[in-house]
């Protein structure tokens, strides 16, 4: 029997031309052996390596790598396996938070992949002087604040956490009211915030964290619109004594884009009374537009983190020194504010 002759699957062509060449081949004749098909290169779509990066970090496991990428079924059972994984451990309760609530695991995979397309896509943060926050020790961050909501601590937060060299983490230092509303509590704590307090900030400091304060509190953040970017009284300066008993190095930070997100046209003095509430806002779209009049403004941000103020020179009583806590809060107010005129000065614009 004549040995039967090997058509490529692919090749309409060549199994038209085979079985007509087998027609006029003579019986018992010589053949040819058949070549193999050429091996057609098929185009690979690339892949958004940037989200498959991101949707690896969101379930606390490290970037695929490029062959994992293209082609690779591994990739996504090891990922899938760490979602489940992640899943498992905050249900059973095999997860750890510290002494203050703060939960790392929570915090790094969930809470800032909720903020950060806030972060990176709404508000477009540019951060500038991440240098100055230092790799390892404590640090006091001191930041202006504004925005009528407080929007602008969340964005420092990712700042630190996204930029910074060494991954810190920013610990915020909040006011009473966060920590007295339903789920917001609860959140704050997870995401590392504490309460506004001399005792809790020097702990945090003395275990080496970087701790954020806004000393300017609700003068800061809720502010008319007509007093955009001019800074509130600091307070009577304990920030400055807990860096100084901690012996931390304040860093100041200015923060331009966050005043006009809600711009603030007016309060309604008897409904913050009535609700609890330090104030409560009227802007062009709330209460006027309901619900939808909470989106804020897409406005460009920029994050600046100012060279850093060191304490450790200092001797101990010097946290008593009145003198010298004004003096250090002055030198801490005209570094943000002389920093904050200069960013502004430099914007194109408020969007762009």
């Amino acid at each position: 029997m004549a040995d039967a002759k090997v058509i490529p699957f692919d090749d309409d062509r060549s199994r038209g031309s085979a079985q007509r060449s087998a027609r006029r081949r003579p019986a018992g004749g010589s053949r040819r052996k058949a070549e193999p098909a050429a091996v057609r290169e098929v185009p690979v779509s690339p892949v958004p390596a940037q989200g498959v990066v991101r949707a690896a970090e969101s379930i606390g496991q490290e970037p695929p790598t490029v062959q994992e990428r293209v082609g690779g079924s591994a990739g996504w059972e090891r990922r899938i396996a760490g979602g489940l994984a992640f899943l498992r451990r905050r249900i059973t309760g095999d997860y750890e938070v510290d002494e203050f609530g703060y939960d790392k695991e929570l915090t790094d995979q969930v809470l800032m992949s909720m903020v950060r397309p806030l972060y990176e896509k709404y508000f477009r943060v540019e951060v500038k002087g991440i240098e100055n926050i230092p790799s390892d020790g404590g640090a006091l961050v001191v930041a202006n604040h504004s925005g009528t909501l407080p929007l602008d601590g969340l964005m420092m937060q990712v700042a630190v956490h996204d930029n910074h060299p060494a991954n810190r983490h920013l610990r915020l230092l909040a006011a009473d009211l966060v920590f007295m509303l339903p789920v917001v509590n609860e959140l704050a704590r997870k995401a590392g915030h504490t309460l506004a307090c001399s005792e809790d900030a020097e702990r945090l400091l003395q275990r080496g964290e970087v701790v954020g304060v806004m000393p300017e509190g609700f003068k800061g953040i809720g502010k008319p619109f007509s007093d955009r970017y001019k800074l509130q009284r600091f307070g009577r300066g304990g920030f400055v004594s807990t860096a100084l008993r901690a012996g931390a190095p304040i860093v100041p930070c200015s923060i331009v884009g966050a005043e006009e997100i809600y711009p603030m046209l007016g309060n309604a003095k008897t409904l913050a009374r009535l609700l609890g509430f330090p104030y409560f806002p009227i802007t062009p779209t709330f209460p006027w537009l309901g619900p939808l009049g909470a989106v804020p403004l897409p406005t460009k941000w920029t994050i600046q983190f100012g060279e850093p103020i060191p304490t450790d020179g200092y001797p101990p009583e010097a946290a008593e020194d009145p003198m010298l806590m004004f003096n250090l809060t002055d030198q801490v107010r005209e570094q943000i504010q002389h920093t904050l005129y200069k960013l502004l000065v430099q914007r194109r614009s408020v969007f762009f």
